[in-house]
C-alpha cells in the first residue's frame, strides 16, 4: 500500500537525536515527518510509570552532556524544562563502614582522609583535563572528514579544522590529548592518585555503558566523554530533569510540532526503500510505504543496516564490517519504588540528606571493578554476570516530588557489569540478576531490600527490545578508537552519510557518539541542509 506525501525528509525513529535534527531542518523550511516504533516519542529519554503511583525516566537516568546550544536552538527552557543540580556529584560508601563524597566543597577534605598527598596532584589532575576538554567541546561540533582507507584518528588531528581548534594546546596538551585517547583510565588514574576512592569515583565514568575493565587500552575516552557537559551553565556538573528524561523530549516534540515537523507513532518501520542505490523511502509494518527525496535514520547503524537493509544491497565489505560493529555496554538498568530512603551504614538515616540526592556509587575500587568485567566476560563462575557488581544508584525523587506518592520514592539503578549474551538467555536470568542488584545496595544500606515495593529490570535484551539498544549498548555502538570521528559507524561514513545516497545518520551512532547531547542530530541536520543548499544551518 503506497501513500503518496509531499515530505521533503523521513526521520527513522523519535529518539532525542531525531527530534533535533528534524527540528532543525524545519526552521530551515522543509517539510519532515518522523516515524517512531513506539506509542511515545523520546527512545532512551522517556519517563513511564514502572509501578502503579511511581515514574521514572526508564533508561537513560541523569542530564549533564544536553548541549547547551541545543536547549537555546529549540528553546526547551520556554517548552518547561527545568534542570536542577545535585549538592554533589557522587557519594561512595565503603566496605568498612567509611565514605567519601566528591564535588559539593568536600573533595579536597574527602581526598585528604585517604591520601594526603594525593590533595596536590588534585589541582593538576584538573587541570590538564580542562585544557583537552575545552578543545574537545569544539570537536564535537565538527563533521569528521570522510575517509576512506586511511587511518582515522591521524586523519581527524590533521584536518585543518581540528588543527585551528589544536593550536591552543602546547605540546604537553597535545601528549594528554594522546593519553585519554589510547591509554586505559586506571593507567591515567593511578599515574595521578593512589587513593582508592577516590580513583573509584573518578574511574566510574570509564566504566559506564563500557563493556571493559577500567584498565582496558582506551577507557580513557570514554572518562573524558563524560566530561563534556554541564548544568545551568556550570561546567563537570550533573543534574535531574524535572519530570524525568522525559521532560527533554517532550520539550524537544513541541519544538517540532511548533515548526511544522509531522510525528507518527506506533509507525514502525521495517524497511529502507533503496532503488539504484539511493534511498527513496520506507516501507512501514502497516503495509505503507512512504517516500521522500532525503532519509535519515535516528537508529543504531548496526539495527539500520541488518534489520531494515537487504544483505544484498550493501557491498559484501559493509556488510561484513556491520555485522562486527561492537555493540554491548554490559548494562542492567533497574528502576525501584522505595518505602523510604536508604539508611547507609556509613551516612545513617532514612531522613533525607545530601547524600541521597547525589550519585551513590556502589564499588569501593578500580580492582573492584576490573573483577566485575572479568567475571562477566568469562562467565568463569556464572551465567555471564559480576559476583559483585557496581551500581550506581540515582533517587530523583529527592529532586523532584512529581515522580513518586509523598513519603516514598523512586531509585534508578544503573548497574554494570553484566555480559550482553548470556548462557540460557536473559530472559531466563533476569529476575536472578535483579536480586543480586539490590543485595549489593543492601550490603550498604541494609534497609534496602525490605523497602522495594516494586521494580522494573531491564537486561540488556530488554533494552534492545523495547528501545533498540543492541546489545543493551548505551551508545549506539562502543566508544573505540576503532569507531570514533571518521571511523564512526564506519570509515567512509563518518561524515554523516550512509552507505546510500540521500542517507543519512543522526543518531548516537554517529559523532560524537553517546549520551544525550543532542549533538548528532545538530550536527546531521547541517549536513543535509549543506547538501541541499538550504539555510539557516546550525553552525
Amino acid at each position: 500500500m503506497r501513500e503518496s506525501r509531499n515530505d521533503d525528509v523521513l526521520i527513522i525513529g523519535g529518539g532525542h537525536n531525531g527530534l533535533v535534527c528534524a527540528a532543525y531542518l524545519a526552521a530551515a523550511g522543509l517539510k519532515v515527518r518522523v516515524l517512531e516504533r513506539r506509542q511515545l516519542v523520546g527512545g532512551a529519554a522517556v519517563t513511564e510509570e514502572f509501578h502503579p503511583g511511581f515514574r521514572n525516566s526508564v533508561a537513560s537516568y541523569t542530564v549533564s552532556l544536553l548541549n547547551p546550544k541545543v536547549i537555546a536552538d529549540l528553546r526547551l527552557h520556554q517548552h518547561g524544562l527545568r534542570v536542577v543540580e545535585r549538592p554533589y556529584a557522587n557519594f561512595l560508601p565503603l566496605p568498612d563502614g567509611r565514605s567519601f563524597r566528591l564535588g559539593g566543597g568536600h573533595t579536597e577534605a574527602e581526598i585528604a582522609k585517604f591520601a594526603p598527598g594525593d590533595v596536590a596532584r588534585w589541582a593538576g589532575y584538573n587541570a590538564m583535563l580542562d585544557r583537552v576538554v575545552a578543545v574537545l567541546k569544539e570537536l564535537v561540533h565538527l563533521t569528521p572528514p570522510n575517509i576512506g582507507e586511511r587511518i582515522a584518528f591521524a586523519d581527524w588531528l590533521n584536518s585543518y579544522a581540528v588543527a585551528k581548534r589544536l593550536k591552543h594546546l602546547d605540546l604537553r596538551g597535545r601528549r594528554d590529548l594522546l593519553d585519554l585517547f589510547t591509554k586505559s583510565a586506571g593507567e591515567l588514574l593511578d599515574h595521578y592518585f593512589e587513593g582508592a576512592p577516590l580513583k573509584a569515583v573518578l574511574g566510574w565514568d570509564s566504566v559506564v555503558g563500557n563493556f571493559a575493565s577500567p584498565y582496558t587500552p582506551g577507557s580513557a575516552y570514554v572518562l573524558l566523554h563524560h566530561l563534556f557537559g554541564e548544568v545551568n551553565g556550570k561546567t563537570g556538573v550533573w543534574g535531574h530533569a524535572i519530570g524525568g528524561m522525559g521532560a527533554i523530549t517532550q520539550a524537544m516534540r513541541k519544538e517540532c510540532e511548533a515548526r511544522g515537523v509531522a510525528i507518527e507513532t506506533d509507525a514502525e518501520v521495517a524497511r529502507l526503500i533503496v532503488e539504484n542505490g539511493k534511498a527513496v523511502g520506507v516501507a512501514l509494518a502497516d503495509g505503507r510505504e512512504l517516500r521522500a527525496a532525503t532519509i535519515a535514520s535516528n537508529l543504531n547503524p548496526k539495527l539500520l543496516y541488518t534489520k531494515l537493509v537487504e544483505r544484498g544491497q550493501l557491498d559484501d565489505d559493509t556488510a561484513n564490517r556491520i555485522e562486527r560493529h561492537r555493540n554491548g555496554s554490559g548494562t542492567f538498568r533497574m528502576n525501584v519504588a522505595l518505602s523510604e530512603l536508604p539508611d547507609f551504614t556509613a551516612m545513617p538515616g532514612t531522613q533525607q540528606q545530601p547524600h541521597h540526592s547525589s550519585g551513590i556509587l556502589i564499588g569501593p575500587s578500580l580492582q573492584y571493578f576490573e573483577q566485575a568485567y572479568f567475571d562477566a566476560k568469562s562467565k568463569a563462575h556464572n551465567a555471564g554476570w559480576a559476583r559483585k557488581p557496581i551500581v550506581e544508584v540515582v533517587i530523583s525523587s529527592t529532586l523532584d516530588d512529581t515522580l513518586a506518592p509523598a513519603g516514598q520514592h523512586v531509585a534508578s539503578l544503573f548497574c554494570q557489569q553484566v555480559n550482553p549474551e548470556v548462557e540460557g538467555g536473559w530472559d531466563a536470568h533476569r529476575d536472578t540478576v535483579a536480586r543480586l542488584m539490590i543485595d549489593t545496595v543492601n550490603d550498604y544500606a541494609p534497609n534496602f531490600a525490605r523497602s522495594v515495593l516494586g521494580y522494573e529490570a531491564l537486561s540488556p535484551l530488554d533494552l534492545e527490545r523495547r528501545i533498540g539498544l543492541v546489545g543493551g549498548d548505551i551508545f549506539h555502538g562502543a566508544l573505540g578508537l576503532d569507531q570514533m570521528f571518521s571511523a564512526r559507524p564506519l570509515l567512509g561514513q563518518g561524515n554523516y552519510r550512509g552507505a546510500f545516497k540521500n542517507l543519512y545518520l543522526c543518531g548516537s551512532g554517529a559523532h560524537p557518539g553517546g549520551g544525550v547531547t543532542g549533538l548528532p542530530g545538530r550536527n546531521a541536520a547541517r549536513e543535509i541542509l549543506k547538501d541541499l543548499r538550504k539555510g539557516p544551518r546550525p553552525d
